[in-house]
């Protein structure tokens, strides 16, 4: 799974919804006629038969270690770890033994007061809500308070109820402030109401509860730890649960855990054989459960039970959680162990991070360089009207502007008008639909041919007395000779391989088949096929569904799964094959074992796993088990060139002696509350070992479509490509040279050690071979201005359009370090992530071009984000697929999360949801692109258009003795910001484009006018705010000087104030709008029309001092001369510099959107010629 290394300044973060699954259940297996009563034996979860071979146990279908990774990755994304803590995640073994039997938790089944006798667990009442009456108004008040501009409206509302200080009334000034900060209330209380609103109703929601003897109704809310709960089909379950019993007497039941963790397809989960009886006996339930306290951790449970006086272990499958919905079982019934908040699923309900995009905190940088040019100004207001208050402080009553009366019309009127300063401020790449493509079986490499299973059973099978066919979901090719061999009644060492190795498939893993009958009666065929039946299979890994598959294309069918047994059509011969335990795959081991028991009474372990650690295992008895072994690794070296994904195959028969060994150090294991993973690693090496090779498997994940070429268009943007990935080395660099990651002129860095010391020579060989040079720190976007070899559109001084914009490809970039490529693998990154050695990484990473990181574990995904991110200024973006992206995700920048085959875990942690990789090319180049140059353009202007409204004011105070007296109403300028100003900015906000998505999308370095900070830096920023002292100057004195000799009163010149400076920063507005549209023109035009409307409407009232002033000024012609020269002298300079800049210095926009216009004038010139010659 990729992660991308950008600069997206501006994005708008949301959470996907979650859509609703209609995806038709499957009904559980039947057992048939075979009895299970005698077979208790459990097939996950392992439970000894009586007086006979013991327990197994299942964490949860391989994914135990792997699985906490991602639960506690999600703490690692939430926080900002410290540099120690870093290293140690980065570097501890990937599981976490649950030190819980010092203070284990005691639930007494069926006794909730003795359980909870010391009034230490909490009730089964949740709240969700984030606030209270109480606490919602200073609470949020906090919340919107983090904002700089919220705390500079604030203070500016402060200053202006001080007398001396106050500009407008009052509760004027607070208008601004209190209607944002009312609209955020409102809506955040509504969605708090909407919340508890859902808690009241979900914890009024009711369940069968066993009380006196039987089960009556009771709200969720009252439930306790330690009570015995019952819970029918397609019902919620209300709280964690061990379970007791089902209404399979094996104790089988189906959960779907899509609001838990977002997977649709079902889980199995087990009742223990010994309380499973009881409850179907009907006797009364009581024992002791011992369990580990309260943790975020879904994907495991440890615990043991005490029942009738005998002790056996509990693991994750004996445990439904709440949230989890029953499906297929009529019913289930368990005991409390954890409920309210102390459920597994509302300890995960953590507050998602905090993200915010690089261009608010340079918005929020320059607010308070604002509020310091504010904090000048009024500092040079106070001086000088200190000065001037002191040289004339025996003149201030006849003095204009500080006399206390003034004679107007005859009439004697106080003057309490005091003006202050009002600023209005601002499996990722591929489908994950796994295909059986190749096998090497006893040292034979078998290809897939076009031919189908169906045609191969007609041809091979037509002659045997087949009573049911089974029909596959999807169709699998298959190799003719490797199914003849199947089909010859041969006893050779290669068949007796073929037979077992298909054994193995079907029976080594944790799916569950679902049979129903066919209507198409086997595609038309005839009816002498019997009776045909369609097969299809759940699973939480699509790779053991492929695989499974295979199997049953070849003919080896499993159809029947139950607690102690397998059942395997074997060509038209049912094979009954007894489980008596299940090794799960996890990551450490990364290997999965099944100890399986023959009609024959023969016990074998069947063994499945990576190569890595497959091969260390195997028996090395002949020279024919070396020459099978070497030809067989030869076979995987070529699956992994092509991008297959591999398995290595192997099996042996047990003793006697071997599995009772087994058996004692699994009952020990499997009971302990402490290091139980390590304990059952260790047992599972008893068996795991000394076995035979019998071939390996390739599968193929085919690549997504359109992901070759997005990738190449995120590159030539700028971006680095980052991948991170589980898969093997050379499965991870084919799939890299698919996509056009990897070049075949690239020179690759090959990190593959064993030890710290290793990896330490690795990597400075490297950078001595390569001339790598130590990167600078929090400089990447320094670097990346001067580096060519980022792939960014430079653009020489004599750059014709027509050159600019041809289509290049990376191969043009000369720098050595672009065509370096670093290949490192997960155990390598094991010693590499510590404090020396981090830096030789970085150094030789930001030199490649390219960065393939192969065998990561989820913790060490979000490490290498998290060390991009410590390093340097880059915005980074992670996009992934899995549960295992969860905490890369969670940590980079910008989340993005791909809806596949791996469930929704991804995209419920995502920032962005997708449905394939090659959207991010559209989500990225195009509306990216938009996003910034909105964003940063409007930034600007809404610095632009409320400084120059102050400045005007500025120098208004200065002209009038620092006197702080007004020109303008309370309402002038309180409807400058609100209604005069306010709507062409949103709307060019929402529907400016720059360019068209088709020139975005053909010329991908366009992107990199983001990297550049082309539309908003510092340097523009001044250059804005000197253009608006100028424009301010040019608002303030044409009309002083204009008006100069008149008898116009202070009101008059402050209603020409408002016209002048509402029209001017709309035209200012309109020369900057690159996509003009109706709605544009209506609301730039139309906001000045509601100017002259609101003011025609305010100089009607005769209690304003205004009072018609604008009739007296609309009748002069000097009145609209006066506003016709302020604009055109105002925005002169701008006009200059942006035709001197476009001329001379062309950016890549301005050279593009040129480039379309003549696209579009062209074949309109054409035409008219053509039509000249008619």
């Amino acid at each position: 799974m990729p992660l991308l290394q950008i600069n997206l300044l501006v994005v708008q973060f949301h959470r996907p919804l979650e859509s609703k699954n209609n995806t038709e259940q499957p009904s559980p297996p039947s057992s048939d006629s075979y009895s299970v009563v005698e077979h208790r034996l459990a097939v996950l979860i392992g439970m000894p038969r009586q007086g006979s071979w013991g327990s197994m146990e299942l964490h949860n279908n391989g994914n135990t270690c792997t699985s906490f990774d991602i639960s506690r990755s999600s703490s690692l994304a939430q926080e900002n770890l410290s540099k120690s803590q870093r290293i140690r995640n980065k570097s501890v073994d990937f599981d976490d033994n649950l030190p819980y039997a010092e203070n284990p938790r005691l639930i007494y089944i069926n006794d909730p007061r003795r359980t909870n006798d010391k009034y230490e667990f909490t009730g089964n009442e949740i709240r969700t809500s984030k606030y209270t009456l109480i606490t919602f108004l200073p609470k949020n008040l906090f919340i919107q308070f983090h904002r700089v501009a919220y705390l500079y409206f604030l203070a500016i509302a402060a200053l202006n109820q001080l007398p001396p200080l106050a500009v407008f009334g009052r509760t004027v000034s607070l208008f601004p402030l209190l209607f944002v900060l009312c609209v955020t209330a409102i809506k955040d209380g509504y969605e708090d109401w909407r919340r508890h609103r859902s808690d009241r109703n979900e914890n009024n929601r009711e369940a069968l509860v066993l009380q006196a003897g039987e089960f009556q109704m009771k709200k969720w809310k009252k439930i306790r730890a330690g009570e015995v709960v019952k819970i029918h089909a397609d019902k919620t379950i209300p709280c964690d649960m061990v379970l007791l019993g089902t209404s399979d007497p094996s104790g089988l039941a189906y959960i779907q855990t899509m609001n838990l963790d977002g997977e649709s397809n079902l889980k199995t989960r087990y009742a223990r054989q010994e309380t499973a009886s009881s409850i179907f006996e009907g006797c009364n339930v009581s024992g002791l459960i011992r369990c580990e306290q309260p943790n975020r951790n879904i994907y495991e449970f440890t615990a043991n039970m005490e029942f009738n006086g005998h002790r056996f272990p509990l693991s994750q499958s004996n445990i439904v959680l709440r949230g989890c919905q029953l499906k297929n079982t009529d019913w289930i019934i368990g005991v409390v162990v954890y409920a309210g908040q102390e459920t597994k699923a509302m300890l995960n309900s953590a507050v998602s991070p905090s993200k915010r995009s690089k261009l608010e905190s340079y918005m929020n940088r320059e607010t308070l360089w604002l509020s310091i040019f504010l904090l000048v100004m009024c500092s040079v207001v106070a001086v000088g009207m200190g000065l001037w208050l002191h040289r004339h402080r025996d003149e201030l009553d006849t003095l204009p502007y500080y006399r206390k009366t003034y004679i107007r019309n005859g009439k004697e009127n106080d003057n309490d008008t005091n003006l202050s300063l009002y600023y209005h401020g601002v499996g990722t790449l591929t489908e994950n639909k796994m295909e059986f493509r190749k096998a090497s079986v006893y040292g034979k490499d078998y290809r897939s041919s076009n031919l189908r299973d169906d045609l191969l059973q007609d041809d091979n099978i037509r002659d045997a007395a087949v009573s049911i066919r089974w029909k596959l979901k999807s169709e699998i090719s298959v190799d003719s000779e490797l199914m003849d061999l199947l089909h010859k009644d041969l006893a050779g060492e290669e068949r007796i391989a073929a037979h077992l190795f298909f054994l193995t498939l079907a029976a080594c893993n944790t799916v569950i088949p679902i049979v129903s009958q066919d209507a198409s009666s086997g595609h038309g065929r005839s009816d002498s096929w019997g009776e045909v039946k369609a097969i299809d299979y759940q699973g939480e890994s699509p790779d053991e569904q492929a695989l499974v598959s295979a199997a049953s294309a070849y003919g080896y069918t499993l159809h029947e799964r139950t607690s102690g047994h397998i059942v395997i059509d074997v060509n038209g011969d049912k094979l009954r094959l007894d489980v008596l335990g299940l090794h799960e795959f996890d990551s450490v081991r990364k290997r999965m074992s099944v100890v399986i028991r023959f009609p024959d009474n023969t016990i074998k372990v069947l063994v499945k796993g990576a190569d890595t650690t497959m091969f260390s295992i195997l028996a090395r008895e002949t020279e024919k088990d070396d020459q099978i072994r070497q030809v067989t690794q030869s076979h995987l070296t070529d699956y992994s060139l092509e991008g297959l994904r591999t398995l290595v195959v192997a099996a042996r028969e047990l003793t006697d002696a071997e599995l009772e060994q087994w058996q004692c150090q699994y009952e020990d294991a499997s009971t302990s509350l402490i290091d139980r993973a390590a304990k059952l690693r260790q047992t599972a090496a008893l068996v795991e070992c000394n076995l035979n090779l019998l071939g390996a498997t390739a599968i193929e994940d085919k690549l997504q479509d359109g992901v070759p070429e997005a990738i190449e268009a995120l590159r030539q943007a700028g971006i680095k490509v980052w991948v991170l990935t589980g898969d093997k080395q050379e499965t991870a660099i084919s799939i890299g040279l698919s996509c056009k990651l990897l070049t075949a002129d690239m020179r690759q860095i090959i990190i593959n050690g064993n030890s710290e010391e290793e990896c330490r020579n690795l990597l400075t060989d490297a950078k001595i071979r390569h001339g790598v040079q130590p990167a600078n720190r929090k400089n990447g976007n320094s670097r990346r201005s001067n580096n060519p070899e980022n792939g960014y559109l430079e653009i020489p001084d004599d750059a014709k359009s027509s050159n600019v914009l041809q289509p290049r490809s990376g191969k043009e970039e000369p720098d050595d370090c672009g065509h370096l490529a670093l290949i490192i693998d997960g155990n390598s990154l094991v010693y590499i992530l510590e404090k020396d050695l981090e830096s030789e990484l970085f150094d030789i990473a930001t030199s490649c071009k390219v960065v393939l990181c192969c065998r990561v574990a989820p913790l060490q995904k979000a490490g290498i984000v998290d060390l991009i991110k410590s390093r340097t200024d880059d915005m980074t973006l992670a996009i992934g697929d899995g549960a295992n992206d969860v905490s890369m995700i969670q940590m980079a920048d910008v989340g993005v999360g791909i809806c596949g085959q791996e469930g929704r875990q991804a995209v419920m942690a995502s920032d962005f949801a997708m449905g394939q990789f090659r959207f991010l090319k559209r989500l990225l180049l195009v509306h990216g692109h938009w996003n910034y140059q909105r964003v940063g353009y409007l930034v600007l202007y809404n610095f632009y258009r409320n400084a120059v409204f102050v400045l005007m004011l500025f120098w208004y105070i200065l002209c009038t003795a620092f006197s702080t007296t007004s020109a303008l109403t309370d309402w002038s300028s309180v409807f400058y910001s609100v209604i005069y100003t306010s709507v062409p900015t949103i709307v060019v906000g929402i529907l400016d484009k720059d360019l068209s998505h088709k020139t975005l999308l053909k010329y991908p370095k366009l992107y990199g006018a983001g990297h550049r900070h082309e539309a908003y830096n510092m340097q523009l920023f001044w250059i804005t705010m000197i253009d608006t002292l100028w424009q301010s100057l040019v608002l303030f004195y044409i009309p002083l000087f204009t008006y100069k000799e008149s008898s116009i009163d202070i009101w008059s010149m402050g209603s020409l104030w408002t016209i002048a400076v509402v029209i001017l920063v709309n035209i200012h507005l309109a020369m900057d709008i690159r996509r003009w549209v109706f709605i544009t023109h209506a609301a730039v035009w139309g906001s000045i029309i509601i100017t002259y409307a609101c003011m025609v409407v305010l100089d009607s009232i005769p209690i304003f001092p205004n009072y018609w002033t604008i009739y007296h000024l609309s009748k002069s012609p000097t009145y609209w001369l006066t506003i016709l020269l302020i604009i055109i002298v105002a925005l002169l300079p701008r006009f200059l510099f942006k035709v001197i800049h476009q001329i001379f210095w062309p950016s890549d926009i301005q050279i593009a959107r040129e480039a379309e216009i003549l696209r579009k004038v062209t074949p309109n010139l054409r035409s008219k010629p053509d039509e000249d010659s008619r």
